[in-house]
């Protein structure tokens, strides 16, 4: 044996291992812009009319509980959805709120700024008043409000919390307009328009890639769960069978993975509204169920669902067609059984990579959402009429009034693609090195024709220092 295996190696790769050191290097200098840069709460929640994001605790006011934008101003949420307009909703006033505001059945209620100046509340307390200190302002911010120039703007449209944002229902409240009619308000568009500007806005490409980033960071239990504790269980358990039940294994896999596949395209099809009545809906908590909205994630997830389809069907094809090779695949089994019952470290060494790559994948989605939430939120520059009441300076401002948007950086797409990069080159290196140590060691055991008399030459421990 000691002919056939040379054991006096030594890494022959030391430029490829040095390349990858320095991307190691740089990819940690490419997260840490991220980290220092990015905010993940971005991808979720927006933005307020002082640049402050929803839900944000390290805002100034803090706004940990406030999570929902709403748009104040209703008239300029119609002017962002005209045509030829050229106000965009991105400079509409908006606020954090906890919920959606909904109208009142016999009286007038108001969504008021955060209080400050004058008006002496506490954020708490203007939360437990619904958001509402009309009845303390002076005659001059009354009517700066009834001129929908704030403080306080009237609730007259119904609104419901479609991904984290107040969508308007085009459905005004006739209690609400005759009481804002009476005390003088300004004229209300009512057209549909200012139902489709927010939902075009929500809807964006842009935005589901958001919101498509940002439920990879809140699913990290799942992630944790299904993606890496239960897989792992799983394996170990397969492994375990291999050695008891070879005969019966390979049918077993093959029969459970098509169980798979067919549950879970029969999941799509669930969440895709063609089976059952649970489809996935943009609109987040309780709400009419006569209330509509479209999303494009369902056209996305009907997409997947005719795709797994096809691979189901091919799936189950291909595992009819190779009934015959399953059978050879038994013979295998049967050395690999009797390998790693010599090796029985084969049963444990898996672990070693995995719990390395558990690590990695863990920092790597982290510096991925912030990354993906990199940038600086700046207000817009806007030739708009957009003046509000500023409750600080006691008087009406036009000149610093535009909304806020984020700013990404020119070279934030590189940034991305080399961290997709990283993740596929590190997965890849780690699976090499896992494959290298059990090749080693199944080599070392089939070149001693399964002698047991040197146990240590196909051990691992040899194979991982070389």
């Amino acid at each position: 044996m000691g002919s056939i295996i040379s054991h006096n190696r030594k890494c022959r790769d030391i430029t490829v291992l040095v390349i990858f050191i320095a991307f190691w290097i740089a990819m940690i200098v490419n997260s840490s812009f991220g980290f220092n840069q990015g905010n993940p709460l971005r991808l979720t929640y927006g933005v307020d009319y002082k640049g402050n994001v929803c839900g944000d605790k390290h805002s100034d006011p803090n706004l940990s509980k406030l999570e929902l934008r709403y748009w104040q101003n209703p008239n300029q949420v119609y002017q962002s959805g005209l045509k030829d307009s050229q106000f965009k909703l991105a400079d509409a006033r908006t606020i954090c709120l906890s919920e959606c505001p909904i109208p009142s059945d016999d009286s007038l209620y108001w969504v008021c700024d955060y209080p400050e100046g004058d008006i002496r509340l506490s954020m708490k307390d203007w939360i437990n008043r619904n958001y509402d200190y009309f009845e303390f302002l002076t005659p001059e911010m009354r009517n700066s409000s009834l001129q929908l120039q704030g403080p306080c703007y009237p609730v007259i449209f119904p609104s419901v919390n479609v991904y984290w944002s107040c969508q308007f229902i085009a459905r005004p409240s006739n209690t609400s307009l005759k009481h804002w009619q009476q005390m003088g308000g300004v004229s209300i568009n009512e057209d549909i328009v200012i139902d489709k500007s927010i939902h075009k806005s929500i809807n964006s490409r842009s935005a589901v890639l958001k919101r498509y980033m940002a439920d990879i960071g809140k699913a990290w239990p799942v992630l944790i769960v299904c993606g890496g504790i239960l897989p792992l269980f799983l394996s170990v358990i397969w492994l375990m069978l291999i050695r008891h039940f070879v005969a019966a294994m390979p049918w077993i896999t093959v029969v459970l993975f098509n169980i798979l596949i067919i549950s879970v395209t029969m999941f799509y099809y669930l969440k895709a509204g063609w089976i059952g009545n649970d489809a996935i809906s943009p609109i987040i908590g309780e709400h009419d169920a006569y209330t509509n909205v479209y999303g494009r994630e369902l056209t996305h997830l009907r997409a997947i669902a005719i795709l797994m389809t096809f691979i189901m069907a091919v799936a189950i094809l291909t595992s009819i067609a190779i009934v015959r090779r399953i059978l050879m695949a038994t013979s295998v089994l049967k050395v690999a059984a009797k390998v790693i019952g010599e090796v029985q470290a084969l049963i444990i060494f898996p672990i070693i990579p995995y719990a390395i790559l558990a690590v990695f994948y863990m920092f790597w989605i982290s510096a991925a959402l912030h990354l993906f939430s990199s940038g600086r939120i700046v207000q817009n520059s806007c030739s708009s009429n957009c003046c509000t009441y500023d409750l600080v300076a006691k008087r009406v401002n036009c000149d610093r009034c535009c909304g806020y948007s984020i700013h990404y950086t020119p070279h934030i797409g590189v940034a991305i693609l080399f961290h997709l990069f990283g993740c596929y080159w590190v997965t890849q290196f780690f699976i090499a090195c896992s494959s290298t140590v059990i090749a080693g060691s199944i080599a070392s055991y089939y070149w001693a024709r399964g002698e047991t008399s040197n146990q240590s030459d196909f051990c691992l421990n040899p194979f991982v220092a070389k």
